[in-house]
């Protein structure tokens, strides 16, 4: 198992030639997604990541158009903003003369290509437009291929054997690609083109074309993704496709209330995020969840899904419906070791490749995370709180008490009131935190922390959890549980000051290692603890002035440890980088406790981090190196790009500037002190509430205050503003 991975956790991503390499375009739709390089071809280099993947299985590695046997000159491509559609343009080179034809000087022909994914497939639109002034022959090519290979074994990893490439079958109007996993599943790559090419063999197709002077051609191309246990994608035509596609994403955007500020740049962050949230929900028949990103984790992953919830669940209630149904739904409920279930555990990580229906990975339904289960009860309870619908949660209690269960048993395995982890899978995690590469939780002299591991943030998540499931408990009259839970969450938060806090940090522990011994680091999780609330109100503001200082603010965010910890690198996975869900959670904590001015610092540096990343999007995490003048924050290089929490970190920091709260059943908004940093003079949000009682109200930023006026009102809506 050892070589299975070059560096770092054997689950985590091989960063060899990375460096350098453009970013590809991304495309997503459900269980599908693809990356194209700037051409809008895919061209798998070892070891490139480019093609078209579904279900985890890269079902194009290869295709590149060329005109007369070269590749195009480049113009210009973009992904729309509500990345449906790739776009790129392209012109032929210098062309010389062949047989009877003259030789076409570069810039003559515009070649437009459009691809987007629709249900399991991959649309292309290809419009050739001759702007020259005698007419012409040129011949396109399209070559293919199709690796079959696992996303496991592009993250890395190397397997002892394979499955079987089958014979292509080829038609008058494209090629079958064919693979026999170790599965016994047969996945196929259908191309069809239309019209039919002049010719076609297993690995190209070739259009010979005549145009004249200010014509236009027209070609499609389809590339279906097809596994012989499920029922293949319904063809389509391109257009049709797009309509639909463009329909559900419209959808989709309608349903939530709208934020516009005074800031055309942050106007475009903001877009942004919502565009890559809406391309990441993919629909399960329990609902809209998010995957969690391209291209690494595109599935579903128990922890980021409920954050990424929670981040956004005031301006969007339908994905955190979504993700407690599909938790609720696949909570484990037995024990297994393999897979590192325990029953009431909620899911870590859920796979449909061949490598994990193989059992090659473990990760086909994995458990191996220690705060899932809890957060997945905190998320219940805000769901709540933000809706009223009392429905979900009497469907999904029986879930949530035993979620409940696993907290007071396997979560506190020896019994100290603390939940901790260790692995009982040797092909597991090891740390199953958030922080879940290998040399994540340390001691002060970078010693490794032995299993079982107590993070700090994760008895922040079990308070919180106690606490909102005894709101829940109450609404549904079982008083008695009701008053167990908050006297446990009372009994957790005293234990917890005892056990973690650290003077000499002036800060909270990272963890209790197996020993109980404090891992004395200071460390961006004991900003969760200002989340969840479980933090003593002295020990906050210490906590905040430290993670505000040079040790952690970079000026771009805060670090996930201090630059003087042991294990501190800048350009670690864990170890002293930046990731924007962490700087949102902890932006809520720090409003929490009254440092909303700390916030909005926070809200400014990833505002203009934002601006320096292509297209808008934050990415999964970036380098924790220090500001310098004129430069902008370094990317890590096998960071993914989009990531779900880190799109929905904008909508966790603005709700931490200004104090919001939605109460769904009683129709309230709240404006806690509400504050907006120096670089949005107003902002407006509409349908604010949406879908119960909803507002449209505009804030308006003063010196030392911001004004509210609410600017629409439905009936049964109310606003409230607290000074």
């Amino acid at each position: 198992m050892a070589n299975k991975i070059q560096i770092g956790d054997k689950w985590y991503v091989a960063a060899t030639s990375e460096l350098g390499q453009e970013q590809p375009q991304v495309l997503k739709n459900d269980h599908t997604f693809a990356m194209f390089d700037r051409f809008g071809d895919a061209q798998v280099l070892a070891p490139g990541k480019e093609g078209l993947y579904h279900d985890d299985t890269r079902h194009l590695s290869h295709e590149e158009l060329t005109i007369d046997g070269v590749r195009p000159l480049y113009l210009g491509s973009s992904v729309e903003e509500a990345n449906s559609l790739l776009a790129i343009d392209l012109m032929n080179p210098d062309l010389p003369a062949t047989g009877g034809r003259a030789a076409l000087p570069k810039g003559t022909l515009h070649l437009f290509r459009g691809k987007l994914l629709w249900q399991g497939a991959c649309y292309e639109h290809i419009r050739i437009t001759h702007h020259g002034s005698e007419p012409t022959e040129v011949r396109l090519e399209f070559g293919f291929d199709a690796d079959f290979v696992d996303l496991f074994e592009v993250r890395g990893m190397q397997r002892e054997r394979r499955g079987e490439l089958l014979p292509a079958r080829v038609s008058a109007v494209g090629m079958t690609l064919s693979y026999r996993g170790l599965d016994a599943r047969v996945r196929r790559t259908c191309i069809e083109f239309q019209p039919a090419p002049t010719q076609v063999d297993a690995r190209r197709a070739c259009f010979d074309l005549r145009l004249d002077p200010g014509s236009e051609h027209h070609l499609y191309c389809s590339i279906r993704c097809e596994c012989d246990t499920e029922a293949p994608p319904p063809p389509k035509t391109y257009h049709t496709a797009l309509r639909e596609n463009n329909a559900v994403r419209q959808a989709w955007l309608g349903g939530h209330c709208q934020v516009h500020t005074s800031n055309p740049l942050m106007n475009l962050w903001l877009r942004r995020s919502v565009a890559d949230l809406a391309m990441l929900a993919t629909h399960l028949p329990t609902g809209a969840y998010p995957f969690a990103g391209v291209p690494w984790y595109s599935t579903t992953f128990g922890r980021d899904g409920i954050i990424t919830a929670l981040e956004c669940l005031w301006a969007d209630t339908s994905m955190a419906a979504g993700v407690l149904e599909f938790l609720a739904a696949t909570q484990a409920t037995e024990s297994d070791p393999h897979s590192d279930a325990e029953p009431g555990k909620i899911l870590h990580e859920a796979r449909r490749s061949e490598m994990a229906l193989t059992g090659e990975i473990p990760f086909g339904r994995y458990y191996g995370s220690v705060d899932a289960t809890p957060l997945f009860v905190v998320l219940a309870a805000a769901y709540w709180r933000r809706t009223g619908d009392a429905a979900l949660i009497r469907r999904i209690w029986p879930q949530i008490r035993r979620a409940l269960d696993w907290i007071a048993r396997s979560g506190d395995a020896d019994g100290d009131g603390f939940v901790e982890y260790a692995r009982r899978s040797e092909d597991g995690l090891v740390q199953q935190g958030w922080k879940d590469s290998q040399d994540s939780v340390f001691h002060a002299d970078g010693q490794l922390a032995a299993a079982p591991i107590a993070l700090c943030e994760v008895q922040g998540y079990v308070y919180e959890a106690k606490l909102g499931a005894a709101e829940l408990a109450s609404m549904l009259g079982e008083t008695a549980l009701a008053d167990a839970l908050n006297r446990e969450a009372a009994q957790l938060r005293d234990r917890f000051q005892a056990a973690f806090w650290c003077e000499e940090i002036s800060s909270y522990a990272l963890a209790l290692d197996g020993a109980k011994r404090q891992c004395r680091v200071g460390s961006s999780n004991a900003g969760h603890t200002l989340w969840s609330g479980i933090a003593a109100p002295a020990h906050a503001q210490r906590i905040v002035d430290e993670l505000m200082g040079p040790r952690f603010f970079s000026g771009w965010g805060i670090r996930t440890v201090p630059t003087d910890a042991a294990r501190y690198n800048p350009m670690s996975y864990h170890n002293g980088s930046i990731w924007p869900h962490d700087n949102a959670l902890i932006a809520a904590g720090m409003a929490r406790y009254g440092r909303t001015e700390a916030a909005m610092e926070l809200l400014a540096g990833t505002f203009e981090s934002s601006l320096r990343f292509d297209a808008h999007r934050l990415p999964e995490l970036f380098c924790g190196f220090s500001r310098r003048p004129a430069a902008g924050p370094v990317l890590y290089p096998v960071a993914c790009s989009p990531q779900a929490w880190a799109a929905a970190a904008v909508f966790g920091m603005l709700q931490a500037c200004l104090g919001l709260e939605v109460l769904g059943g009683a129709g309230q908004i709240v404006l806690r002190s509400p504050r907006l940093p120096h670089f949005i003079d107003w902002i407006r949000i509409a349908q604010l509430g949406a879908p119960g009682p909803s507002v449209d109200v505009l804030l308006q930023r003063h010196e030392r205050s911001v004004g509210v006026e609410v600017v629409r009102k439905d009936p049964k809506a109310s606003v409230l503003v607290v000074a």
